[in-house]
């Protein structure tokens, strides 16, 4: 495809990178980063193993700018992750021409949203995005090299239907490989009780309460069961849903005597539950019992297998921060740093409801599972 420099009035061709653009990259990088540049191997990686769109801008057969787009596997997000225009190519709107071509293709492949971090020193690229109908939603904190915050902004760049208000969920990321339930659960917490101030002792206490010991392979995760209590332990008012009777995550594990731990494990949880005020729903829960949850007040954490969005076949667990008619919205506690993947790929991440259902349950056996909190 190409457009017309309305500078220069000379064309302006628009290809997907490849390994020979290489050494224009690199070059690109040096000359246009101070800091958090992009090293020769990211490149790389990127131009061969990316989950991307990498937008070079020609002319003359001179690589003159380039836009790096990320998707996030299984969701709707695309996210600019760099953009680099050479000094003196600065002015000529090519920064806004390959902003509106990598918007096309993220819009191509049913992007709901396009998101982006900028250094709060980039006036020049802020104003950028801001002409191009970008809003400012938030801060990652300490995020360049410099110890600057980054300024996240967003643009909606596909619309179906209208869509509904969000309930407001803080971020928290788990910090420990096995932490996604005990995140997910201060998440829901502080949802519905913002005097609540995490921090990774919390996060390992929770853990140590709602832990089944062992899981498929390496640190034991957090049962529903165990989450529920935790939960009720701190005054919330708790819902688990669960659509079998029987001890949890069982289906992978090999060990007989691994199996018999976890399921004392659970039926200790179990009979606390019991004696608990929790009111335990034993049937399979969809979207629409999640989407009145929500509607009456309440935050869900939901079970999922984490294959849809990492093709790692794990129990993971995140919360559900919002619903329309086409998405269900998450927040994903798990930052993965080899993916590229930051805060901002990880808070209302759009699933399509038909998706969403499909990863909604984890194991041979399908097993799905909730816990939903209420203010008291």
């Amino acid at each position: 495809m190409q457009n017309k420099d309305t500078t220069s009035g000379k064309s302006i061709e628009f290809i997907s990178a490849t390994i020979k653009d290489l050494d224009d990259l690199d070059r690109i990088e040096k000359r246009c980063f101070k800091i958090d540049r992009m090293s020769r191997r990211n490149l790389k990686h990127m131009i061969q193993k990316g989950n991307c769109d990498f937008i070079l801008a020609r002319q003359d057969n001179n690589t003159l700018a380039y836009i790096l787009v990320l998707y996030h596997r299984g969701t709707h997000l695309a996210r600019v992750y760099s953009l680099a225009v050479l000094p003196e190519t600065r002015g000529q709107g090519l920064g806004e021409l390959l902003l509106q071509q990598a918007e096309n293709l993220a819009a191509s492949r049913d992007c709901i949203y396009m998101r982006l971090e900028v250094h709060p020193n980039n006036t020049s690229a802020i104003r950028l995005y801001q002409r191009n109908h970008y809003v400012p939603f938030g801060l990652l904190k300490d995020y360049y090299e410099d110890h600057a915050d980054a300024l996240r902004y967003q643009k909606r760049i596909l619309y179906r239907e209208d869509q509904l208000d969000f309930i407001p969920v803080p971020y928290y990321q788990q910090t420990t490989d096995f932490t996604c339930g005990p995140a997910s659960l201060i998440m829901a917490m502080q949802a519905l009780d913002n005097s609540i101030k995490p921090n990774r002792t919390m996060e390992l206490q929770l853990w140590r309460e709602a832990t089944t010991i062992f899981m498929t392979s390496g640190h034991g995760g957090c049962s529903p069961p165990g989450l529920a209590l935790a939960a009720w332990r701190r005054e919330f008012q708790v819902e688990l849903w669960l659509n079998s009777r029987d001890p949890l995550f069982l289906d992978g594990v090999r060990s007989e005597a691994k199996k018999e731990v976890m399921s004392l494990v659970h039926e200790d949880f179990m009979q606390q539950v019991g004696e608990a005020d929790i009111k335990v729903h034993y049937e399979t829960i969809g979207i629409a019992q999640l989407e009145q949850a929500l509607k009456e007040g309440g935050v869900a954490l939901v079970l999922i297998s984490s294959y849809s969005f990492t093709r790692s076949k794990a129990p993971h667990w995140v919360v559900v921060s919002g619903i329309d008619d086409t998405f269900v919205y998450i927040h994903d506690p798990e930052v993965d740093e080899e993916t590229y993947r930051s805060e901002t790929d990880n808070i209302y991440l759009p699933v399509a409801r038909d998706a969403f259902n499909r990863s909604f349950r984890f194991g041979q056996s399908g097993l799905r599972a909730a816990v939903i909190l209420y203010r008291r």
